[in-house]
């Protein structure tokens, strides 16, 4: 069993997106307690605006049902220590790997291989291993190049291209952007599924 998350600050400060790492170590440790895998797809360093995990083993959609929607996470700021804000927030989404997205056809979409730059090791560098990919019919495009080999990177390319469509789709059915941020102030104000508390992340 696999299901992929999908952590994101949204348009949240630097507070949120150091919350969004904090998360992925967080989340790991929380599925190793259960006997899951859950991992990173892509390195994460430092704070980060979005993450994808990958949770997998037997009771991992259950163990992703339950984080899904808003984190709440209370604590001072550690960039701005004077900030009376307590209160930081992030969103987790479940998303279809890019198979069971039915609006991403693989006729649809172009590849582009380069030569992946930055960290990664000799293979990474030294081969075409990172990939782009567009999605012809809308013009979106992702990139892909932490991965060990070009086929695992085109996947991951894939599965970026779902998740741009999904929030897409997500934004029209709610009428543009400005009334989907309206609705996450909303979403904010309600229940969050989880509520951590402190550098320690000691759930609530």
């Amino acid at each position: 069993m696999s299901v992929v998350l999908h952590l994101s600050a949204g348009q949240g400060p630097e507070e949120c997106r150091w919350v969004v790492a904090q998360l992925v170590r967080v989340f790991a440790d929380e599925a190793a307690a259960e006997r899951l895998s859950c991992v990173a797809i892509e390195p994460v360093a430092g704070p980060i605006a979005s993450a994808l995990l990958r949770v997998e083993g037997e009771g991992a959609e259950t163990f992703a049902r339950a984080r899904t929607g808003t984190i709440r996470w209370i604590g001072t700021s550690r960039f701005r220590p004077t900030h009376k804000r307590r209160n930081w927030f992030v969103a987790v989404t479940t998303i279809a790997e890019a198979e069971d997205t039915p609006d991403l056809r693989e006729v649809d979409i172009a590849y582009q291989s380069y030569r992946a730059s930055g960290p990664g090791g000799q293979h990474v560098n030294t081969t075409n291993s990172a990939v782009r990919a567009t999605h012809l019919p809308t013009g979106l495009t992702t990139t892909a190049q932490d991965q060990r080999s070009q086929f695992a990177n085109k996947k991951l390319a894939r599965l970026k291209l779902a998740l741009l469509l999904d929030e897409r789709r997500r934004e029209g059915e709610a009428g543009g952007r400005r009334e989907l941020w309206g609705q996450h102030h909303a979403l904010e104000r309600g229940n969050a599924v989880r509520v951590y508390e402190g550098e320690r992340f000691r759930l609530r």
